[in-house]
């Protein structure tokens, strides 16, 4: 496991009881480095959609926690956002939740001469990602050759 994976578990821990205690769901934990420095990165999500007062409660729990225990050693921002509308799946909860959605699903590399693929979600399978075409055709991929999963918007 490396520096980032044993972050993101701790922080998970840390967010449980928070996470119960107001009735959300937790997307994702991430920590990331980018260009302007590391980033912890918190999706949570709840039935009704999360309200700006959902990621301020959980930012300012989440801090004090990180504060007394201060296991990451490196400058970081914390971010507590929702998922957003075209969010990516990674969790095999989430390929059950929105099973029979249209999902975007691009590959590290191109598969039958494309790198990306729009069809109905049928779920992840054997770790295996199981689409639907639109002639009803089931199509599997290994979820070692997919980039991401991400829900279609709809306008």
């Amino acid at each position: 496991m490396n520096k980032a994976e044993e972050i993101e578990k701790k922080v998970e821990e840390l967010l449980q009881p928070i996470i119960m205690e107001n009735n959300l769901e937790l997307v994702d934990a991430e920590y990331v480095k980018e260009k302007e420095g590391y980033y912890l990165k918190i999706a949570i999500d709840k039935d009704g959609g999360v309200f700006i007062s959902d990621c301020e409660t959980v930012s300012r729990a989440i801090e004090n926690e990180l504060d007394i225990l201060n296991f990451i050693k490196d400058e970081y921002t914390l971010e507590v956002s929702s998922p957003g509308l075209d969010r990516q799946l990674r969790k095999e909860k989430e390929f059950v939740k929105y099973s029979g959605r249209l999902v975007d699903v691009k590959f590290y590399q191109k598969i039958n001469g494309t790198k990306e693929i729009q069809a109905e979600l049928v779920g992840l399978i054997d770790g295996k990602i199981v689409l639907k075409s639109e002639t009803e055709e089931k199509i599997e991929f290994n979820k070692e050759d997919v980039a991401s999963v991400k829900l279609t918007v709809i306008i």
